[in-house]
């Protein structure tokens, strides 16, 4: 059985409108997948989405923008049906969305913790259900995790612990939807050069960061890029469909296990 293409297919993306999930709805379109939707979480990323859904069209796919918040759990569904009144059909679904919280154990508050748990967890658990409810056969289903997963260090409890459930949901789904041809898989980068990143370190824990990975002489700036993680994706969309089940680092060995 031949692999599958992205040719003729719709996906879904949360978190498309900037940073990783805009360069993975990009590099879709440019390889032939006709609907999009684009999915943002508040009014403060609207002009960003818009933006992506404009670049989308000017590569010749049919795009669309979703607002919510997924650890509402009604949004899921309303962002699948979307999908399906809008194109007939869905047959990716990418969550790159999420939130980090970095602070010692002794200073997280239960908001902190409630909200990661929400975002990270929460979300990610009730996208991938309704991405199961939805999917088309032989479809694909991707997370963007953490490299943190395998990392000894201070201060990042909360965001990879909020993180770590998505590899038991990621393992579970892959089980019960892989009679329908669908595969499930996790992403897990190191430290990516977007805002995302920036926004917690300081000066000097952004340098260790960028020093850290073992491959680091070699990229820019030290760091994971988007461009390093939006390929995969792509492959394991496609070409690599057989993979199932399975968190991939990709890091350039800034941790491993």
């Amino acid at each position: 059985m031949s692999a599958p293409t992205l040719q003729g297919k719709v996906a879904v993306i949360a978190g498309g409108g900037k940073n990783l999930g805009a360069l993975i709805a990009r590099q879709f379109a440019g390889g032939g997948t006709r609907g999009i939707v684009v999915h943002y979480n508040s009014d403060a990323s609207r002009a960003e989405a818009e933006a992506t859904i404009g670049a989308l069209k000017a590569l010749g796919a049919d795009a669309i923008g979703f607002q919510g918040d997924l650890s509402v759990v009604d949004n899921n569904v309303r962002l699948f049906d979307t999908a399906l009144a809008h194109f007939g059909q869905v047959d990716i679904a990418v969550n790159t969305a999420g939130v980090v919280v970095k602070k010692p154990i002794l200073d997280v508050t239960e908001a902190d913790y409630e909200r990661s748990f929400a975002a990270n967890a929460k979300a990610a658990f009730f996208f991938i259900q309704q991405a199961g409810r939805t999917l088309a056969e032989r479809g694909s289903i991707v997370t963007i995790v953490s490299s943190l997963l395998a990392a000894y260090t201070d201060s990042y409890a909360i965001y990879p612990g909020s993180k770590a459930p998505v590899e038991h949901y990621t393992r579970a789904a892959s089980k019960e939807f892989g009679a329908r041809g669908i595969n499930v898989n996790a992403i897990g980068p190191g430290p990516m050069d977007t805002p995302f990143f920036y926004g917690q370190e300081s000066n000097a824990s952004a340098a260790y960061h960028a020093s850290a990975a073992a491959l680091s002489g070699f990229s820019k700036k030290g760091l994971t890029d988007i461009e390093d993680i939006a390929p995969l994706v792509r492959f394991l969309v496609t070409e690599g469909w057989w993979i199932t089940g399975q968190t991939i680092f990709a890091n350039g060995g800034y941790t491993t296990r």
